[in-house]
Parts: structure tokens; C-alpha cells; sequence
């Protein structure tokens, strides 16, 4: 009854398959919601006018969403061998973090602008 199933994975013990999908489809979800962000932006964006302002804040929603969607094509590559994947170094978390701050932060300028 509270017995083991052969071939079932030992809890605590790393499956190196399951991590580094659930990861690459957190990447993937993450440059999708920029994705959002950045287009609703632009829709945005076109419907109230095109002052300078706005697309400033558009340009740099653009750039934002950019440099996501490099940080994230990065990270994927590197999770698709099949070796164990290298940790994200502190300097491309805290790119991604910026740039989906930036991106936040110029779709916002586009709706209130």
C-alpha cells in the first residue's frame, strides 16, 4: 500500500527534464505578456493620437519589449541542450527586469500620454 513504484522518481531527486521545461515556458509566457503589453501599447498609442509624447513612450515600450525578447531567446537556447543548464547570471536577471520595467513603464507613458 505505501510502497514505491519502480521506476516512479525518488522525492527530492532532480529530473533533469522537467526543470528546464517548466522553465523555458516561463521565459515563453514572460515575452508573451510583453508582447501584450507592447502591442496593446501601440493600439493604444494610435487610437488617442500621436503626440511626441506618446511616441516617445512608444519607442521605449518597443526597446523594453526588445530587450526581453533577447534576454528570453537567450535563456531558451541555452536550456535546449541536453546538458544541465547554467544558472542566469545576475547581469541578464537584472537586464530582464529592467527591460520589462522599461517596457511596463512606456506602455503606461502611452495610455496616460
Amino acid at each position: 500500500m505505501g510502497g514505491v513504484t519502480p521506476g516512479a522518481p525518488v522525492p527530492g531527486e532532480r529530473d533533469p527534464g522537467l526543470q528546464p521545461e517548466r522553465t523555458r515556458l516561463a521565459w515563453r509566457r514572460t515575452t508573451l505578456a510583453s508582447t501584450v503589453v507592447a502591442v496593446l501599447a501601440g493600439k493604444a498609442g494610435l487610437a488617442g493620437g500621436a503626440s511626441g509624447g506618446v511616441l516617445a513612450a512608444g519607442v521605449v515600450c518597443c526597446v523594453g519589449w526588445a530587450g526581453v525578447l533577447v534576454v528570453a531567446q537567450r535563456r531558451i537556447r541555452g536550456l535546449a541542450g541536453g546538458r544541465e543548464p547554467e544558472r542566469l547570471s545576475l547581469r541578464f536577471a537584472v537586464g530582464v527586469v529592467v527591460c520589462v520595467l522599461v517596457t511596463v513603464g512606456g506602455g503606461a507613458g502611452v495610455v496616460l500620454g
